[in-house]
């Protein structure tokens, strides 16, 4: 069997979901390192082009105070993304955790100042996070289709990331994952909550000047 193991079971390596630019930058970084290969230049210019998007827009999300829930892998994401876009992942819920999530996201928010009021829920469910969000607000809430209601409820944006979404179309089609998922995430985000201020200020030329 030791010899099998030793010949045929190849490298392997666990690693986080690659959201945001740092666990992508360690993903691809693993990957040159299994098959002694450089970073393809197609994608050093890809992380460029993510960098750029998160320069030019984190004015719009900077110190947003969001809700989160979903998987263990997607709430990892999601948090390691808010923070390096200097938003605050505030009510952080998972459905289906453990000692060990609550750890890991606890020491991702101990890495950032905008993550020292981040609480995080184990093993609670959707209407808790409602209460949460209802007693103590925030700007916007990170998950999938079931999150509608407290949005709702609560009159703040939903953006629906992770599976399943079910009541948009097209959303599988924007990948989370990698450095053009930073890209679709800021997009989305960002431009949320430029929509919101353009429709509630009173300028009319609401950046219309650059």
């Amino acid at each position: 069997f030791s010899w099998i193991k030793e010949n045929y079971s190849g490298k392997h390596v666990s690693m986080p979901t690659p959201f945001g630019i740092e666990k992508t930058d360690a993903f691809i970084m693993k990957l040159a390192e299994l098959f002694g290969k450089p970073v393809p230049e197609s994608i050093k210019q890809e992380r460029g082009r993510a960098v750029d998007a998160m320069t030019d827009s984190h004015q719009y999300i900077h110190n947003k105070k969001f809700a989160v829930y979903g998987d263990p892998d997607y709430l990892l994401g999601y948090v390691s993304f808010l923070l390096e876009m200097g938003a605050r992942p505030y009510h952080i819920l998972c459905s289906r955790g453990s000692k060990k999530l609550s750890k890991d996201i606890q020491a991702l928010l101990d890495s950032s100042p905008y993550g020292k009021d981040g609480k995080i829920y184990v093993n609670k469910d959707l209407w808790h996070l409602r209460s949460l969000v209802m007693t103590d607000p925030v700007d916007a809430i990170i998950g999938d289709t079931h999150g509608k209601f407290i949005a709702h409820d609560a009159k703040i944006p939903l953006f629906r990331f992770g599976f399943p979404i079910f009541d948009r179309v097209n959303l599988h089609r924007s990948p989370l994952i990698g450095y053009q998922g930073v890209i679709n995430m800021v997009t989305t985000i960002c431009n949320k909550f430029i929509d919101i201020t353009d429709e509630t200020c009173d300028d009319r030329h609401f950046e219309m000047m650059r």
